[in-house]
Protein backbone atom coordinates (compact mmCIF):
# COMPACT_ATOMS: atom_id res chain seq x y z
CA UNK A 1 0.00 0.00 0.00
CA UNK A 2 1.75 3.39 -0.96
CA UNK A 3 -0.39 5.45 2.02
CA UNK A 4 0.09 8.25 4.14
CA UNK A 5 -0.61 5.92 5.75
CA UNK A 6 -0.57 -3.62 -23.73
CA UNK A 7 0.32 -7.48 -24.28
CA UNK A 8 -1.20 -8.24 -20.91
CA UNK A 9 -4.65 -8.00 -22.25
CA UNK A 10 -4.22 -10.95 -24.53
CA UNK A 11 -3.44 -13.23 -21.43
CA UNK A 12 -5.93 -15.87 -21.67
CA UNK A 13 -6.20 -16.00 -17.60
CA UNK A 14 -6.41 -12.29 -17.07
CA UNK A 15 -10.11 -11.79 -16.27
CA UNK A 16 -12.56 -8.63 -15.17
CA UNK A 17 -15.21 -8.72 -12.66
CA UNK A 18 -17.80 -6.04 -11.09
CA UNK A 19 -17.92 -6.54 -7.72
CA UNK A 20 -21.34 -8.64 -7.21
CA UNK A 21 -19.61 -11.63 -6.41
CA UNK A 22 -21.19 -13.72 -3.57
CA UNK A 23 -18.45 -13.98 -0.49
CA UNK A 24 -16.89 -17.77 0.12
CA UNK A 25 -18.15 -19.84 2.82
CA UNK A 26 -15.76 -19.61 5.52
CA UNK A 27 -17.27 -20.64 8.57
CA UNK A 28 -14.86 -24.02 9.38
CA UNK A 29 -13.43 -22.54 12.22
CA UNK A 30 -13.55 -19.42 14.18
CA UNK A 31 -10.45 -17.11 14.43
CA UNK A 32 -7.72 -16.70 16.91
CA UNK A 33 -5.45 -13.78 17.34
CA UNK A 34 -2.01 -13.21 19.19
CA UNK A 35 0.93 -11.49 18.92
CA UNK A 36 4.68 -12.44 18.86
CA UNK A 37 7.72 -10.64 18.98
CA UNK A 38 10.34 -12.08 17.15
CA UNK A 39 13.96 -11.03 17.85
CA UNK A 40 16.46 -12.81 15.15
CA UNK A 41 19.90 -13.61 16.63
CA UNK A 42 21.35 -13.22 13.17
CA UNK A 43 22.91 -9.67 12.30
CA UNK A 44 20.14 -7.79 10.08
CA UNK A 45 19.61 -4.34 8.65
CA UNK A 46 16.59 -2.96 10.74
CA UNK A 47 15.97 0.74 8.83
CA UNK A 48 16.88 2.90 11.22
CA UNK A 49 14.07 1.63 13.81
CA UNK A 50 14.35 2.44 17.22
CA UNK A 51 12.29 -1.23 18.31
CA UNK A 52 14.63 -4.26 16.73
CA UNK A 53 11.93 -6.79 16.53
CA UNK A 54 9.64 -8.36 14.42
CA UNK A 55 6.43 -7.59 16.09
CA UNK A 56 4.12 -10.24 14.26
CA UNK A 57 0.26 -10.55 14.26
CA UNK A 58 -0.73 -14.53 14.26
CA UNK A 59 -4.11 -15.15 13.08
CA UNK A 60 -5.38 -18.81 13.17
CA UNK A 61 -8.09 -21.22 13.58
CA UNK A 62 -9.84 -21.90 16.66
CA UNK A 63 -12.69 -24.28 18.06
CA UNK A 64 -16.04 -23.05 17.07
CA UNK A 65 -17.35 -23.25 20.50
CA UNK A 66 -15.00 -20.35 21.19
CA UNK A 67 -17.13 -17.14 21.71
CA UNK A 68 -14.79 -14.79 19.72
CA UNK A 69 -14.82 -10.27 20.65
CA UNK A 70 -15.29 -7.76 18.44
CA UNK A 71 -12.62 -5.25 17.76
CA UNK A 72 -12.09 -2.20 15.57
CA UNK A 73 -8.35 -1.14 14.65
CA UNK A 74 -6.72 2.08 14.94
CA UNK A 75 -6.27 4.18 17.81
CA UNK A 76 -7.50 3.80 21.71
CA UNK A 77 -10.96 5.65 21.13
CA UNK A 78 -10.04 6.61 17.33
CA UNK A 79 -10.40 3.55 15.64
CA UNK A 80 -9.42 3.62 11.80
CA UNK A 81 -10.87 0.30 10.41
CA UNK A 82 -13.86 -2.74 11.38
CA UNK A 83 -12.36 -5.60 12.62
CA UNK A 84 -13.17 -9.26 12.41
CA UNK A 85 -14.51 -10.81 15.56
CA UNK A 86 -11.25 -12.85 17.11
CA UNK A 87 -10.75 -14.81 20.41
CA UNK A 88 -7.79 -13.37 21.72
CA UNK A 89 -5.19 -16.02 22.91
CA UNK A 90 -7.52 -18.98 22.56
CA UNK A 91 -6.04 -22.71 22.00
CA UNK A 92 -5.18 -23.95 18.30
CA UNK A 93 -7.92 -25.79 17.34
CA UNK A 94 -7.31 -29.95 17.46
CA UNK A 95 -9.08 -30.70 14.39
CA UNK A 96 -6.14 -31.07 12.62
CA UNK A 97 -2.74 -32.59 13.09
CA UNK A 98 -1.20 -29.51 10.92
CA UNK A 99 -2.24 -26.69 9.29
CA UNK A 100 -0.64 -24.82 6.05
CA UNK A 101 0.98 -21.46 6.91
CA UNK A 102 0.32 -17.73 4.96
CA UNK A 103 3.22 -15.37 5.56
CA UNK A 104 1.31 -11.53 5.24
CA UNK A 105 3.26 -8.71 3.87
CA UNK A 106 1.54 -4.90 4.45
CA UNK A 107 1.88 -1.91 2.48
CA UNK A 108 4.22 0.88 2.96
CA UNK A 109 3.24 2.87 5.80
CA UNK A 110 0.73 0.65 7.01
CA UNK A 111 0.51 -2.47 9.31
CA UNK A 112 -0.55 -6.10 9.66
CA UNK A 113 -3.84 -5.33 10.90
CA UNK A 114 -4.97 -3.53 7.98
CA UNK A 115 -5.37 -6.77 6.15
CA UNK A 116 -7.35 -8.00 9.19
CA UNK A 117 -10.23 -8.93 6.54
CA UNK A 118 -8.56 -11.38 4.53
CA UNK A 119 -6.32 -12.93 7.08
CA UNK A 120 -9.66 -13.58 9.32
CA UNK A 121 -10.91 -15.41 6.63
CA UNK A 122 -7.88 -17.49 5.94
CA UNK A 123 -8.07 -18.45 9.54
CA UNK A 124 -11.88 -19.72 9.19
CA UNK A 125 -10.73 -21.41 6.58
CA UNK A 126 -8.09 -23.47 8.44
CA UNK A 127 -5.03 -21.92 7.61
CA UNK A 128 -2.62 -20.18 10.24
CA UNK A 129 -1.23 -16.20 8.69
CA UNK A 130 1.94 -14.28 10.44
CA UNK A 131 1.57 -10.70 9.48
CA UNK A 132 5.07 -8.64 10.02
CA UNK A 133 4.99 -5.07 10.68
CA UNK A 134 7.77 -3.90 8.89
CA UNK A 135 10.73 -2.50 10.49
CA UNK A 136 11.13 1.54 10.16
CA UNK A 137 8.12 1.36 7.51
CA UNK A 138 4.30 0.20 9.72
CA UNK A 139 1.49 2.34 11.75
CA UNK A 140 2.45 1.66 14.65
CA UNK A 141 6.09 3.14 15.48
CA UNK A 142 8.13 6.51 14.40
CA UNK A 143 8.71 5.85 10.58
CA UNK A 144 12.11 5.85 9.08
CA UNK A 145 13.84 6.90 5.77
CA UNK A 146 15.60 3.60 5.38
CA UNK A 147 12.14 1.73 6.29
CA UNK A 148 10.71 3.89 3.01
CA UNK A 149 13.87 3.53 0.61
CA UNK A 150 15.68 -0.44 1.62
CA UNK A 151 12.83 -2.29 -0.03
CA UNK A 152 14.12 -5.97 -0.31
CA UNK A 153 14.71 -5.85 3.24
CA UNK A 154 11.35 -6.30 3.69
CA UNK A 155 11.62 -10.26 1.89
CA UNK A 156 14.12 -10.89 4.55
CA UNK A 157 11.33 -9.78 7.29
CA UNK A 158 8.91 -12.47 6.03
CA UNK A 159 11.78 -15.20 5.99
CA UNK A 160 13.35 -14.51 9.12
CA UNK A 161 9.21 -14.63 10.64
CA UNK A 162 9.01 -17.66 8.66
CA UNK A 163 11.86 -19.22 10.68
CA UNK A 164 10.41 -18.04 13.65
CA UNK A 165 7.40 -19.27 13.34
CA UNK A 166 8.39 -23.21 12.66
CA UNK A 167 10.33 -22.80 15.42
CA UNK A 168 7.45 -21.26 17.66
CA UNK A 169 6.72 -24.09 20.63
CA UNK A 170 3.11 -23.39 20.05
CA UNK A 171 2.47 -23.35 15.87
CA UNK A 172 5.36 -24.85 14.96
CA UNK A 173 4.74 -28.62 14.99
CA UNK A 174 1.22 -28.04 13.46
CA UNK A 175 2.71 -26.17 10.68
CA UNK A 176 2.66 -27.95 7.36
CA UNK A 177 6.05 -26.91 5.88
CA UNK A 178 4.90 -28.33 2.81
CA UNK A 179 2.37 -25.47 2.47
CA UNK A 180 3.77 -22.32 3.06
CA UNK A 181 2.17 -19.39 0.98
CA UNK A 182 2.71 -15.84 0.74
CA UNK A 183 0.51 -12.79 0.98
CA UNK A 184 1.16 -9.18 0.07
CA UNK A 185 -0.76 -5.59 -0.22
CA UNK A 186 1.08 -2.51 -2.46
CA UNK A 187 4.20 -2.72 -1.71
CA UNK A 188 4.14 -5.90 0.34
CA UNK A 189 2.81 -7.26 -2.83
CA UNK A 190 6.34 -6.36 -4.43
CA UNK A 191 7.55 -7.75 -1.43
CA UNK A 192 6.61 -11.25 -2.18
CA UNK A 193 7.19 -11.51 -5.87
CA UNK A 194 10.81 -11.16 -4.26
CA UNK A 195 10.05 -14.31 -1.92
CA UNK A 196 9.42 -15.62 -5.27
CA UNK A 197 12.37 -14.78 -7.45
CA UNK A 198 11.88 -11.01 -8.38
CA UNK A 199 15.09 -9.10 -7.96
CA UNK A 200 14.99 -5.48 -7.63
CA UNK A 201 17.17 -3.46 -10.42
CA UNK A 202 17.30 0.17 -8.55
CA UNK A 203 19.01 1.83 -11.31
CA UNK A 204 16.32 0.97 -13.94
CA UNK A 205 13.79 2.34 -11.00
CA UNK A 206 15.03 5.77 -10.73
CA UNK A 207 15.89 6.43 -14.67
CA UNK A 208 12.38 5.09 -14.85
CA UNK A 209 11.40 7.97 -12.11
CA UNK A 210 13.27 10.50 -13.77
CA UNK A 211 11.54 10.03 -17.44
CA UNK A 212 8.31 11.50 -18.29
CA UNK A 213 6.88 8.33 -18.38
CA UNK A 214 7.38 8.59 -14.33
CA UNK A 215 3.82 7.11 -12.01
CA UNK A 216 2.77 8.03 -8.60
CA UNK A 217 5.07 5.42 -7.12
CA UNK A 218 8.00 7.72 -7.82
CA UNK A 219 6.92 10.24 -5.45
CA UNK A 220 8.52 10.75 -2.15
CA UNK A 221 8.83 9.25 0.64
CA UNK A 222 8.62 5.93 -2.06
CA UNK A 223 12.01 7.21 -3.44
CA UNK A 224 14.59 9.40 -2.14
CA UNK A 225 16.71 9.57 -5.29
CA UNK A 226 15.53 13.35 -5.88
CA UNK A 227 15.22 14.23 -2.57
CA UNK A 228 18.34 16.64 -0.90
CA UNK A 229 18.53 14.77 2.29
CA UNK A 230 21.14 13.49 4.82
CA UNK A 231 23.27 11.07 3.96
CA UNK A 232 22.41 7.34 5.08
CA UNK A 233 24.09 5.10 7.51
CA UNK A 234 26.57 2.57 6.10
CA UNK A 235 24.58 -0.24 6.77
CA UNK A 236 21.82 1.39 4.39
CA UNK A 237 24.75 2.06 1.89
CA UNK A 238 25.50 -1.67 2.13
CA UNK A 239 21.90 -2.60 1.75
CA UNK A 240 21.72 -0.62 -1.58
CA UNK A 241 24.24 -2.60 -3.03
CA UNK A 242 22.24 -5.28 -2.62
CA UNK A 243 18.89 -4.51 -3.25
CA UNK A 244 19.86 -6.48 -6.98
CA UNK A 245 20.48 -9.70 -4.92
CA UNK A 246 17.82 -12.74 -4.89
CA UNK A 247 15.46 -13.19 -2.01
CA UNK A 248 13.94 -15.80 -3.27
CA UNK A 249 13.05 -18.77 -0.27
CA UNK A 250 12.08 -22.14 -1.09
CA UNK A 251 9.61 -22.85 1.54
CA UNK A 252 7.45 -20.64 0.23
CA UNK A 253 5.26 -22.11 -2.62
CA UNK A 254 2.86 -19.60 -3.77
CA UNK A 255 2.34 -15.73 -3.74
CA UNK A 256 -0.62 -14.05 -3.81
CA UNK A 257 -0.07 -10.05 -4.61
CA UNK A 258 -2.84 -7.21 -4.51
CA UNK A 259 -2.19 -4.19 -5.95
CA UNK A 260 1.32 -4.72 -6.69
CA UNK A 261 3.27 -1.78 -6.38
CA UNK A 262 6.89 -0.22 -7.50
CA UNK A 263 6.41 -2.83 -10.57
CA UNK A 264 9.28 -0.91 -13.03
CA UNK A 265 11.78 -1.84 -10.04
CA UNK A 266 11.26 -5.56 -10.53
CA UNK A 267 13.87 -6.73 -12.74
CA UNK A 268 12.06 -8.10 -16.23
CA UNK A 269 14.00 -11.38 -16.64
CA UNK A 270 13.99 -11.78 -13.33
CA UNK A 271 9.88 -12.17 -13.04
CA UNK A 272 10.12 -14.25 -16.32
CA UNK A 273 12.09 -17.27 -14.13
CA UNK A 274 9.69 -17.43 -11.52
CA UNK A 275 8.56 -20.75 -11.19
CA UNK A 276 6.07 -20.99 -8.22
CA UNK A 277 2.06 -20.39 -8.66
CA UNK A 278 1.62 -16.64 -8.64
CA UNK A 279 -1.87 -14.91 -8.37
CA UNK A 280 -2.50 -11.21 -9.03
CA UNK A 281 -5.50 -9.24 -7.96
CA UNK A 282 -5.88 -5.16 -8.45
CA UNK A 283 -8.49 -2.38 -9.45
CA UNK A 284 -9.31 -1.07 -13.09
CA UNK A 285 -9.12 2.54 -10.91
CA UNK A 286 -6.20 2.48 -8.78
CA UNK A 287 -4.37 5.58 -8.68
CA UNK A 288 -2.06 5.38 -6.35
CA UNK A 289 -0.06 1.86 -8.27
CA UNK A 290 -1.19 1.97 -11.46
CA UNK A 291 -2.29 -1.09 -13.20
CA UNK A 292 -0.56 -0.38 -16.56
CA UNK A 293 2.77 0.38 -14.31
CA UNK A 294 2.67 -2.44 -12.33
CA UNK A 295 0.04 -4.97 -12.20
CA UNK A 296 -0.14 -5.27 -15.61
CA UNK A 297 3.36 -4.56 -16.47
CA UNK A 298 4.25 -7.82 -13.94
CA UNK A 299 2.01 -9.98 -15.63
CA UNK A 300 3.61 -9.31 -19.02
CA UNK A 301 6.26 -11.07 -17.53
CA UNK A 302 4.42 -13.58 -15.45
CA UNK A 303 2.79 -15.42 -18.72
CA UNK A 304 1.47 -18.49 -16.30
CA UNK A 305 0.18 -15.83 -13.97
CA UNK A 306 -3.28 -15.42 -13.72
CA UNK A 307 -4.92 -11.97 -13.12
CA UNK A 308 -7.86 -10.83 -11.60
CA UNK A 309 -9.31 -6.72 -12.13
CA UNK A 310 -12.29 -5.77 -10.50
CA UNK A 311 -13.76 -2.57 -12.07
CA UNK A 312 -13.98 0.31 -9.98
CA UNK A 313 -11.58 -0.93 -7.33
CA UNK A 314 -9.18 1.49 -6.29
CA UNK A 315 -5.58 0.41 -4.39
CA UNK A 316 -7.26 1.71 -0.71
CA UNK A 317 -10.24 -0.84 -1.37
CA UNK A 318 -8.07 -3.37 -0.74
CA UNK A 319 -7.53 -2.04 3.25
CA UNK A 320 -9.49 -3.07 5.52
CA UNK A 321 -13.21 -1.60 5.27
CA UNK A 322 -14.03 1.75 7.36
CA UNK A 323 -15.75 2.07 10.72
CA UNK A 324 -18.56 4.38 9.81
CA UNK A 325 -16.66 8.06 11.74
CA UNK A 326 -13.69 7.42 9.93
CA UNK A 327 -15.45 7.78 6.03
CA UNK A 328 -15.17 11.83 6.18
CA UNK A 329 -12.06 12.19 8.50
CA UNK A 330 -10.24 9.54 6.23
CA UNK A 331 -12.40 9.92 3.34
CA UNK A 332 -9.21 9.29 0.64
CA UNK A 333 -8.70 5.72 2.41
CA UNK A 334 -12.36 4.91 3.34
CA UNK A 335 -14.49 6.04 1.03
CA UNK A 336 -15.54 4.39 -2.65
CA UNK A 337 -16.86 5.45 -5.69
CA UNK A 338 -20.57 5.09 -6.23
CA UNK A 339 -21.60 1.33 -6.98
CA UNK A 340 -18.48 0.41 -5.31
CA UNK A 341 -18.50 -1.96 -2.48
CA UNK A 342 -15.62 -2.79 -0.37
CA UNK A 343 -16.68 -5.68 1.99
CA UNK A 344 -17.88 -7.17 -2.12
CA UNK A 345 -14.44 -6.37 -3.17
CA UNK A 346 -13.50 -8.49 0.03
CA UNK A 347 -15.33 -11.22 -0.89
CA UNK A 348 -14.13 -11.20 -4.73
CA UNK A 349 -10.77 -11.02 -3.10
CA UNK A 350 -11.25 -13.65 -0.68
CA UNK A 351 -12.22 -16.69 -2.86
CA UNK A 352 -9.66 -15.85 -5.21
CA UNK A 353 -7.07 -16.54 -2.60
CA UNK A 354 -9.07 -19.41 -1.61
CA UNK A 355 -8.88 -20.99 -4.97
CA UNK A 356 -5.32 -20.24 -5.57
CA UNK A 357 -3.50 -21.48 -2.16
CA UNK A 358 -6.25 -24.53 -2.01
CA UNK A 359 -4.96 -25.47 -5.26
CA UNK A 360 -1.27 -24.24 -5.13
CA UNK A 361 -0.53 -25.57 -1.35
CA UNK A 362 -2.40 -28.51 -1.82
CA UNK A 363 -0.98 -31.56 0.27
CA UNK A 364 -3.72 -33.13 2.27
CA UNK A 365 -4.10 -32.25 5.92
CA UNK A 366 -3.15 -34.68 8.13
CA UNK A 367 -6.44 -35.37 10.44
CA UNK A 368 -5.99 -36.65 14.14
CA UNK A 369 -7.48 -39.99 14.76
CA UNK A 370 -10.64 -39.71 16.21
Amino acid sequence: MLRRCFAVFALAASSWAHAEAPPPDTDSFQVGSTIRTFSPPQVREWRGAKRQALVTRIWYPVERSRQPAQHDIGPTGHPLFRGSPVSENAPLSAAHETYPLVVFSHGTGGSADELDWLASAFAKHGYIVAGVNHPGNNALEPLTREGFVLWWERATDLSEVLDAMLADKAFGPHIDPRRVGAAGFSLGGYTVLELAGARTDLYAFRAYCHSPAADSNCHPPTNYASRKVAPMSASAIASMKRSGASYRDLRIKAVFAMAPAIGKALDQQSLTRIEIPVRLIAGTADTTAPPTTNVLHIAQFLPRARVRMIDGATHYTFLDTCVPAAMTIHATICKEAPGVDRDAVHAIAIGEAFDFFDSSLAVPITEKSK
